[in-house]
């Protein structure tokens, strides 16, 4: 037992793992936020714009149901074709794509840019080795007892 606890210790404190956990929590703040956007702000203009319309109770009943229920009661009813929801599926989806996409070309600009200047920068001459620095000395000493 003791090795499969080990085992596993070393597999959930890889540097991989942990990454992808703060990755997984970061994703699904992200998504909330996101939601919120489309939901709240995106969706009632874009309703707004095409005649008030509210996509998430846009649906078409396949039983016999009263017209004007809102979705929730329709679907209490019986079946319902609800593609108002999909529409705001597809939106929120698009959105999110987007806004991953703005992150990953900012971060790889980032990378390019720092890239650049690392092959810009010269590169530091290297340290002279242990011999190097003693004949060094060997001819400083020399030089001095010439001149003395």
């Amino acid at each position: 037992m003791s090795k499969f606890v080990k085992e596993f210790k070393e597999f959930a404190l890889k540097g991989n793992v942990m990454d992808m956990a703060v990755g997984v929590i970061i994703g699904g703040a992200f998504g909330k936020i996101i939601s919120s956007l489309v939901d709240d702000i995106i969706m009632p203009l874009i309703g707004k714009l095409v005649g008030n319309v509210d996509f998430t109770n846009m649906y078409v009943a396949l039983s016999d149901q009263p017209a004007g229920l809102s979705l929730d009661a329709a679907k209490e009813l019986g079946a319902v074709f609800a593609y108002g929801q999909f529409i705001q599926n597809v939106i929120d989806f698009l959105i999110i794509a987007l806004c991953i996409f703005m992150m990953i070309k900012g971060i790889n600009s980032l990378k390019r840019r720092t890239e650049k200047q690392q092959e810009a920068a010269p590169a530091e001459p290297p340290a002279p080795s242990n011999e190097e620095v003693l004949l060094t000395e060997i001819r400083d000493l020399l030089k001095e007892q010439k001149n003395n």
